[in-house]
């Protein structure tokens, strides 16, 4: 059995524990662990790891307390019951306080010494009273954490218009920087209502294939450049990197399709500007640079 596992939360919230008592677990099996003050309860998600992400406490691993017995379970389950009451408990108070924040989840650590109330705010909240009035129903320690509209889509998870589970609410760790010029340097329209995803950012797939496509489409010419064909001068209208093609637009508006196989040597490289480079044996050649 693996020194250290993976434990996944409520809302695809994941760390890594020590498993020193070498307790022999199965994926999906239920663990109590150490929290930082007092006990958590989490499923097992990953065997194969390693400690470098770890959580901690005074700089050390937390560890697994047990395997989870039916008491544990059931424990488990009435906390998720009172999840749900806690947090329209929450809500009605935010609205009696008036404060300009959007409740999105509560969570109940397993032996209910806290309860995390998360939300989103366009600015920062003021929730003091607020916190000393769920302090003083619950007699428990309260925390209210703000998150982002990703971190939100990530906690409740869903499906996206490829029919499959959100990226974020099943593999990915982190969020990478996105702007529109994922988009641009794919060819795809700006229409925001394409490009945006459940949480009203830009998709998180927009960089899976990005880096492809700045490699590819140094084989191709500049757009709106002038390049010399068989049928004369033409401006490049449109490239196609999928299918490895050019649109050429000539005088008489007219157009003209041809493959990158067809164009070898009619225009300057976009590499080193000579002319008649041959692109193909250029690209493989810095491939390993790129």
């Amino acid at each position: 059995m693996s020194d250290y596992i993976e434990i996944k939360f409520k809302g695809e919230r994941k760390n890594i524990f020590a498993n020193p008592l070498q307790f022999p677990f199965k994926l999906g099996d239920f663990a109590v662990v150490e929290a930082e003050k007092g006990e958590d309860i989490g499923v097992v998600n990953n065997l194969e790891v390693n400690n470098e992400d770890g959580d901690t406490a005074g700089g050390k691993a937390l560890k697994i307390v047990r395997k989870a017995l039916t008491a544990d379970i059931l424990k488990h389950k009435q906390n998720q019951l009172n999840e749900a009451k806690a947090l329209e408990a929450c809500r009605q108070k935010i609205t009696k306080h008036k404060l300009s924040m959007k409740l999105v989840d509560s969570e109940f650590q397993f032996d209910s010494k806290k309860i995390t109330f998360y939300f989103t705010a366009e600015k920062r909240v003021d929730f003091r009273e607020l916190v000393k009035d769920l302090a003083a129903e619950y007699r428990t320690r309260i925390e209210l954490r703000q998150i982002g509209v990703r971190d939100e889509s990530k906690r409740l998870g869903g499906y996206g218009v490829c029919g499959r589970k959100l990226c974020c609410s099943s593999w990915l760790k982190t969020f990478q920087p996105i702007t529109t010029q994922a988009a641009k340097d794919q060819n795809l329209p700006l229409n925001p209502n394409k490009l945006a995803g459940v949480c009203g950012r830009l998709k998180c797939c927009l960089m899976y294939e990005r880096d492809f496509y700045n490699w590819a489409v140094m084989k191709f010419p500049e757009l709106a450049k002038t390049i010399k064909t068989e049928k004369g001068n033409g401006i490049v209208e449109r490239i196609d990197v999928l299918k490895d093609a050019v649109l050429i637009r000539y005088a008489d508006n007219s157009f003209e399709n041809l493959h990158l196989d067809e164009l070898k040597g009619k225009y300057k490289c976009n590499h080193d500007g000579t002319e008649g480079c041959n692109f193909h044996e250029y690209v493989e050649n810095k491939k390993d640079e790129l």
